[in-house]
Formats: structure tokens, sequence, C-alpha cells
């Protein structure tokens, strides 16, 4: 099977054009008419991750966040990013990403299926039409009623985290959820909008936590890879549904961060 041809299948069910503009995905690097017996997939491509990739003999890379992106004037050994795209072309291997496109069409559902979540809705629409809405993140309702440290601690366990953090009151009574995996800080006014009793995403800052408690909302910060590596799993199990010839292999699960 060519490289192009697993692109354009992503392509349909994950249209580049649901990416947010200022986001870079796609094909990134490397010859589409390479032929693919195995892809492997990852949260980020870092030189490490390639690595693996490179040792388990794939022969195509496919992650959630870009390795590019921004413009990029010069392409050699001294920048991380120069060593990786040079590394990808001197093994021929394609490189693929999958991001915001992702975020709105696979990922918002997938995160709220791990937590059970009950009459969900889109958080932040982007899309919108006379038979469906899409967007960032959801809104639903938990299996039951639970305090907020209750909560946090479910966050933890249906995500198979070594740590999460909340903010709010330990006993505040939880039933509805907002959800957005990644950094999710730009939509705490949808998540205000939406009733939710808390928010759970990643990368919350000082003043957003205690700014989200003082509006009446807790917050549970999963972190970004925690809400997110979800990805490889899930992509794994579709894409051997879709193409029964090829290998797929993710990424080993490894925090990027260590608590002591």
């Amino acid at each position: 099977m060519k490289a192009y041809e697993i692109i354009s299948w992503l392509e349909k069910r994950y249209p580049t054009t649901s990416a947010q503009e200022w986001d870079n995905v796609g094909f990134l690097v490397g010859d589409d008419r390479k032929e693919v017996s195995h892809i492997f997939l990852a949260l980020d491509l870092t030189e490490k991750v390639l690595e693996e990739a490179i040792q388990l003999g794939a022969d195509m890379i496919i992650t959630h966040h870009p390795m590019i992106f921004s413009g990029i004037k010069k392409i050699n050994n001294h920048t991380f990013t120069g060593r990786k795209i040079l590394r990808l072309i001197q093994k021929d291997i394609p490189y693929y990403a999958m991001h915001t496109n992702y975020d709105v069409l696979g990922m918002a559902e997938l995160s709220a299926d791990y937590l059970n979540l009950r009459d969900r809705t889109v958080l932040s629409v982007t899309e919108e039409s006379d038979t469906r809405r899409e967007g960032f993140g959801r809104v639903g309702k938990l299996p039951h009623k639970m305090s907020l440290l209750e909560c946090a601690q479910y966050v933890k366990k249906c995500n198979h985290l070594s740590d999460v953090r909340f903010y709010g009151d330990p006993d505040m009574e939880i039933e509805t959820v907002a959800i957005c995996t990644g950094s999710g800080k730009s939509m705490l006014k949808d998540v205000l909008k939406s009733g939710a009793q808390v928010y759970i995403t990643g990368d919350i800052d000082h003043h957003t936590g205690i700014d989200a408690v003082a509006q009446g909302i807790g917050v549970i910060d999963a972190g970004h890879y925690g809400t997110e590596y979800i990805f490889a799993k899930e992509m794994k199990k579709i894409l051997e549904e879709a193409f029964s010839g090829v290998q797929i292999s993710c990424a080993k699960v490894e925090n990027p961060y260590t608590v002591v």
C-alpha cells in the first residue's frame, strides 16, 4: 500500500479543512509514493520516539501533534527539528500529522467515551449544518453524581494517570462536566455558558484555575499528555480495521514529566 492511499483515506475521514487556521496538519515530510507496510503512531515525534519507530522498522509515522508548526528557513543537524527531518528523509519514512482536525472529529468523542459521559453536546462548535454539529470538547453527565474530589479520582482512574490537579471545593457536588483535551483554557467562556460544574482539560495555569473557581466551577487539570495520549491506541484500532495488511505500532506510553 502506498503512503498516499493511506493519506487519502485519513483525509476523507478526518478532513484537513476541519483543522484550525493556525494549525499545520497533513503530509509534512517525505515521499507519499513510498510503499508502506508498518505505520507507527505517537502523540509527539520527539527524537527518542523517532528512534523507537526506526528500531521497530516503521516505514510511515503518524502523530497527533505536528512536528513542524511554523516556517523553517534552514534544515540541518543544528536544531532538533532539523535533525528529525533529516532522519526521516534519510530513512525514507513519510510523516503525517493530524491535530485539530482529529481533535474535532475524533478526540472530543473519544475523551467523553473514557469518562462514560451521557447526554453529550459539543462544547465549542466549529462546524455546523442542518444535520450535524462538530467542535472541540464535549459537555455531558457523569454516570452518577460525585464530589469534586471523587471526580478528580475518577478522571485519574479512567485515563490511567499517575496524577491530576484540581481547583475548587473538594466537597462540591458534580454531575455535569465539560471536557476538552490538550490545552483548553481558551474555551473557559464556553464552559461557563454550558452549565458544567467542572472543567476537565490540561495546561491550566494558576490564574485560570483560581478565576474559574471564582466564577463558580471546579477545574481538573489532567495534563496535556494525560488527556491526549489516548490518540495512538484509538488510531491503531481504526487503522487495523481499515488496512488489514499493514502492521500498526504505537509509541511507548511515557509521561514526559516526573512527579516527585
